[in-house]
């Protein structure tokens, strides 16, 4: 087995350890472009159709050119299989503006010569890398979080769309720097909450709380970023005879649930056992929410987009 996998969308397997972006790639300058993050297990890329669906709207609320989903598909399958069965993998999808020179230069994929539709050709690729060594012990033993405000409003998603709050951007620098906070602070994630006291998301995660039998996630119009995991859950949860509700959560809400859930593409489903220093036992139905989810992602691949 390797331990790194590069493809490019021309279905190059390309070296790992060798450059592939320009210095001036705009998703390298500016952080304009979007990802994904997948888990690859058995040697298949998990719920993938899903992702795709969100790598698209999350290319258009960017305007950035339609992404051709066939040859997406076909990298991801060349990078599944080059990584193999035996281990899980991480695998991020990346498509970025491209390169800044290109709009000056007038270089672009455009050539009727109208410079005013002009647009640098974008960067994509796709790389697997080994999954961190933290996944396992959050999925065994759960996480420690904190709350943190993002200090904006649940309407800012609905007044402002430019903030591109439901899109998954390379725009991650306030993220990366809750989380060192929060490791600081001797926790191992984030709860963001908004300046209504709303539970948001964390920095790379859906928040998800247990009540009874019934799960509750906070709408999209919120301006949290739509969770694959989350919503493959809810497919299989509501088989089982779960209720599975998009609502507002109030901070309070978190300290009168069954369990608080953070929910990601890698880790999958990752218990809070600590919340502002709070210790949380885990639910009776702890097993059975695992493998709800587990069983969500292994069957997400037959559902399609949404």
């Amino acid at each position: 087995m390797v331990d790194r996998v590069l493809v490019t969308l021309d279905g190059t397997v390309r070296d790992a350890d060798a450059p592939l972006l320009f210095a001036d790639d705009i998703g390298v300058l500016r952080g304009d472009g979007v990802f994904e993050t997948v888990l690859v297990r058995g040697g298949t890329a998990c719920a993938i159709e899903f992702h795709l669906g969100r790598l698209r709207r999350s290319a258009q609320a960017l305007d950035l050119p339609e992404p051709e989903l066939s040859r997406w598909r076909e990298a991801v399958e060349t990078a599944a299989k080059e990584w193999g069965a035996e281990d899980e993998g991480m695998m991020r999808l990346v498509l970025t503006r491209g390169r800044d020179s290109e709009f000056t230069s007038g270089r672009s994929s455009v050539t009727s010569g109208d410079l005013a539709a002009a647009v640098p050709v974008p960067t994509s690729f796709v790389s697997v890398v080994p999954v961190p060594e933290r996944v396992a012990q959050a999925r065994v033993d759960g996480i420690k979080v904190v709350s943190l405000s993002r200090g904006i409003s649940i309407d800012l998603a609905q007044a402002a769309p430019w903030q591109l709050l439901g899109a998954k951007t390379l725009s991650y620098a306030t993220n990366m720097a809750a989380l060192r906070f929060a490791h600081r602070m001797g926790a191992d994630d984030v709860i963001f909450t908004s300046t209504e006291n709303r539970v948001l998301e964390g920095p790379r995660s859906t928040v998800v709380i247990a009540r009874d039998k019934t799960f509750i996630t906070p709408p999209a119009k919120n301006g949290v970023l739509p969770g694959v995991t989350q919503r493959a859950l809810y497919v299989e949860a509501e088989k089982a005879g779960w209720e599975c509700r998009y609502d507002q959560l109030f901070t309070a809400d978190l300290l009168t649930c069954d369990s608080i859930w953070l929910l990601s593409s890698v880790t999958l489903a990752a218990r809070v056992n600590s919340l502002d220093g709070l210790r949380m036992m885990a639910p009776d139905n702890n097993e059975e929410i695992i493998a709800l989810v587990d069983k969500g992602i292994e069957r997400a691949g037959a559902i399609g987009d949404w």
